[in-house]
Parts: C-alpha cells; sequence; structure tokens
C-alpha cells in the first residue's frame, strides 16, 4: 500500500511541477500586463475629475454670470 502511495505521489510531482512553473510564468506575465493597464486607468480618472471641475465651473458661470466678470 505504501509503495503504491510513494508511485503516486511521485507521478503527481512529476506532473504538478511543470504545471506549477507554467502558472508561475503565467501570473508574472499577467501581473506585468496590468501594470500599464492601472496606469491608464489612474491617468483617465485624473482626466475625468479635472473635466468634472471644469463643467462645475461653466454650469456656475452659466447659473451667475454676472459673478464670473
Amino acid at each position: 500500500m505504501r509503495n503504491l502511495q510513494a508511485e503516486w505521489a511521485e507521478e503527481a510531482i512529476q506532473r504538478i511541477t511543470p504545471e506549477n512553473t507554467t502558472l508561475k510564468q503565467r501570473v508574472r506575465r499577467l501581473t506585468a500586463d496590468r501594470r500599464p493597464l492601472d496606469e491608464r486607468l489612474k491617468a483617465a480618472r485624473s482626466d475625468l475629475r479635472f473635466q468634472d471641475r471644469r463643467v462645475a465651473d461653466l454650469e456656475a458661470r452659466i447659473a451667475d454670470p454676472a459673478s464670473t466678470v
């Protein structure tokens, strides 16, 4: 019984080790791919905040044109 378990364990190790290596490489690649996307998202959010402030300013000018003169 122990001999069978040892054989199965060795087979599992031989099968799982390359899969584990492949998965680790994939995680590294996906992490690297995500970085520029995170930076683009951060820039887009910053641009959106700027545009929101600009729209609010223009709306205030439309609502009370005398205060902007």
